[in-house]
């Protein structure tokens, strides 16, 4: 028997299972207006679930890639529901069920470090209205009052007359109670799970190899398909000899995905893959093929100058205070694509009938997922199902779907049969969504005693909403561009005062996809502003340090942090003989955070010792997870900063794997530091932010150690023999 009761302005749903005895509570994100029909609801599809034998699964939209949200959501959950932790496990609902219960579970997508900070409300008060019923049944059956118990571990006491049951017991009794009206969550300083540095619930399935990824699903009967698309940006399939790889071993099809691609189908991936590579196709190149990184740049280069430009922020007014500044100082600095490079390429499994279409793939926003592979397959949503999987990585590649719409495409040419796609490492370099490239110029006026009187920051480039998410522009700017340098808010606000301040963008959208690469605009902006400053600094004859300081006295989050690092580092003492300093300092995600390093520069190579990073999220729910992202998003930050680029030649990519594409290797790793200050008030994101700074405190390190600004990135392309 299910029993459901909805408080539509509450938003409240629990169902009660009474077959397996157990609980099944869903706190829902609410939505004006809405009932829900007891028939619409399944018996056990809610958060939180409580077993008989007193195990908790708790049910989460969110994707989990390897950066903790999993279980930095159970801790919330477990925290308020008063649960025995080492009871708890964590599974995905799917994004069919969510939508047949009108999106019960909220948000999927997991992007923008928003998979926290963004659920943390209602998964918490989920956790707490389970808590409340659970007590209220056990109340109920000794006929004492609520208030005189206590919870703890799963188990329900009430002192006065030595009674105690516990969550699994009372489960069924629970589930038939009205909602409490009102929720009254726990303080974070009385937190005993949440907040703490519990391991991840997911580390003992990778370490034994019981964790399932897409790249490893089998399906009865499934086949195996490998695909190419035409490598250059904006071409199309023009034609594909199949008889001439069908006698190949265990090739059963080759079929046209869209006008774009051709994918070869066989009993194992290796033998589609060699029938493919053997395929003879011809391609309609169409338009792009004169396009290099050297006319992108020239595009980009005419921006700096172009009189038409969005306005991100502006303060006073920055040309005249420019024109009557005692001193003016201008750089250009650029950013090149760079790609995403998960560990897993992409990857979907499909199985198509005239009735229904099923999917088993690794997303960062099941309900996407879910929308293309029913358009895909050319039925209603609630004929298709998408199965979640851990991420392989993400970065925001899996945010984008066309590997899905792939998959399915393949899958309706065989239906009734699973195909399994797995892209090469070529493809999945090639057909990337590519961090934008953009260029940026700035100008500072200084006054006569050195002070910061007037800054311009000029960015030309790329529009990522442009090109995946039209519907985001404002009266066609994208406000993404600005991330880091905006005025005020909480994703990414600036965290200087200047009195007469100017930054603004100039669109120009190369034939590229552009994509949400992790960190995304906050990137190049954290290079450009923190570098500038720094030579600001050195222009005023300042040191860094004082010289942001003075810039920075509204804006004490972003002070802490920095002044965090510097004490840290021990700024302002003499560091090693050889060894030169370097900070920046960002505000993104709604987290603020800072960095500073030590190097050494020898022979043109650098060598990075040190990082201190300094965060604060307001909340910190998992303060090792914490530091575990800090140290990861360094080594996305610094592999980008010293190595990271792809370059366009003939209208399409040059880099298609590893040895073209350099990652940051184990030795080049420098300790890192973390120093978490949670603030409080506010609820911010830690995968992201700090990717910015890691590569601006090294440069800013680098110009201390050789006298050379670098103003353009990959590092390694640039000479760092002293001046």
């Amino acid at each position: 028997m299910t029993i459901v009761q909805s408080l539509s302005r509450r938003g409240f749903i629990v169902s009660g299972a009474a077959a397996i005895g157990g609980l099944s509570l869903g706190f829902r994100v609410p939505f004006a207006g809405e009932a829900l029909a007891a028939e619409a609801v399944p018996e056990v599809n809610a958060w939180v679930v409580i077993q008989p034998d007193e195990a908790v699964v708790i049910r989460i939209a969110r994707a989990e890639m390897g950066q903790g949200t999993l279980t930095g959501l159970a801790q919330l959950v477990a925290e308020e529901l008063g649960c025995d932790w080492s009871r708890v496990t964590t599974e995905y609902p799917t994004p069919g069920e969510s939508v047949a219960r009108d999106r019960v579970w909220g948000n999927f997508s997991t992007t923008g470090s928003r998979g926290i900070r963004e659920s943390q409300d209602y998964v918490r008060k989920g956790g707490a209205a389970a808590r409340e019923m659970l007590v209220a049944a056990a109340a109920a059956e000794w006929q004492v009052p609520a208030a005189d118990c206590a919870v703890d571990k799963g188990v329900i006491t009430h002192a006065a007359s030595g009674r105690s049951t516990t969550f699994g017991q009372v489960a069924t009794a629970a589930a038939r109670l009205q909602p409490p009206a009102e929720i009254r969550l726990k303080d974070p300083k009385d937190w005993t799970i949440a907040g703490k540095p519990l391991p991840r619930l997911d580390t003992a399935d990778k370490l034994t190899g019981r964790q399932v990824y897409g790249a490893d699903i089998v399906r009865p009967g499934m086949l195996n398909a490998a695909i190419k698309a035409c490598p250059i940006f904006g071409g199309r399939l023009r034609s594909f000899d199949a008889a001439a790889v069908a006698g190949m071993p265990g090739v059963r099809r080759v079929v046209q995905v869209d006008d774009t691609a051709v994918a070869v189908v066989a009993d194992t991936w290796w033998r589609a893959k060699t029938a493919l590579e053997a395929l003879p196709v011809v391609w309609d190149e169409g338009p792009n093929t004169g396009v290099s990184s050297a006319s992108i740049a020239d595009v980009l280069a005419a921006g700096l100058d172009a009189e038409e430009a969005f306005t991100g922020n502006r303060a006073g007014d920055a040309r005249a205070a420019l024109a009557a500044a005692a001193k003016t100082i201008t750089a250009d600095y650029a950013y090149p694509y760079q790609a995403h490079a998960t560990m897993e390429p992409m990857n979907a499994t499909a199985v198509w009938t005239p009735e229904r279409c099923e999917v088993w793939c690794p997303t960062q926003n099941g309900e996407a997922a879910l929308t293309t592979a029913a358009e895909a397959a050319g039925l209603p949503l609630g004929q298709c199902e998408v199965h979640r999987l851990h991420l392989g990585g993400g970065f925001g590649r899996r945010g984008v779907h066309d590997y899905v719409r792939q998959a399915v495409r393949i899958a309706r040419q065989i239906p009734g049969t699973p195909v399994k796609l797995l892209w090469t490492r070529e493809e999945d370099m090639l057909h990337d969504v590519y961090h934008p490239t953009t260029q940026c110029r700035l100008t500072g006026g200084l006054d006569a005693e050195g002070n910061l009187t007037a800054l311009h920051m000029r960015i030309s480039g790329q529009s990522i909403l442009t090109s995946l998410r039209p519907e985001g522009l404002q009266n066609g700017m994208d406000p993404i561009v600005f991330q880091g340098v905006n005025p005020g808010g909480t994703e990414g606000a600036i965290g200087y005062t200047v009195a007469n301040l100017l930054v603004d963008h100039a669109m120009r959208n190369p034939p590229v996809p552009p994509g949400f690469w992790r960190g995304v605009n906050l990137n190049q902006n954290a290079f450009y502003l923190e570098c500038f400053m720094d030579e600001l600094a050195h222009a005023a004859g300042q040191d860094p340090l004082a010289f942001r300081r003075k810039l920075m006295a509204n804006h004490p989050k972003h002070l802490a942090v920095l002044d965090a690092v510097a004490e840290r580092i021990g700024w302002e003492t003499a560091p090693p003989p050889g060894v030169h300093r370097g900070l920046a300092q960002m505000m993104g995600y709604g987290s603020y955070v800072a960095a500073a390093t030590e190097i050494s520069v020898a022979d043109g190579r650098v060598r990075i010792h040190r990082i201190v990073a300094a965060t604060d999220p307001g909340h910190a729910v998992n303060p090792a997870q914490i530091e575990r992202q800090v140290e990861g998003s360094f080594v996305y930050g610094l592999s980008a900063c010293l190595y990271g680029e792809c370059t366009v030649r003939d209208g399409r990519m040059e880099q298609e794997n590893f040895d073209t594409y350099t990652l940051l290797r184990m030795d080049e790793m420098p300790a890192v530091e973390t120093i978490i200050i949670p603030s409080g008030g506010f609820w911010g994101g830690v995968g992201e932010p700090t990717i910015a700074v890691a590569g601006p405190a090294v440069l800013n390190a680098i110009f201390a150690a050789t006298g050379k600004r670098i103003r353009s990135l990959p590092l390694a392309k640039n000479d760092l023999t002293a001046v």
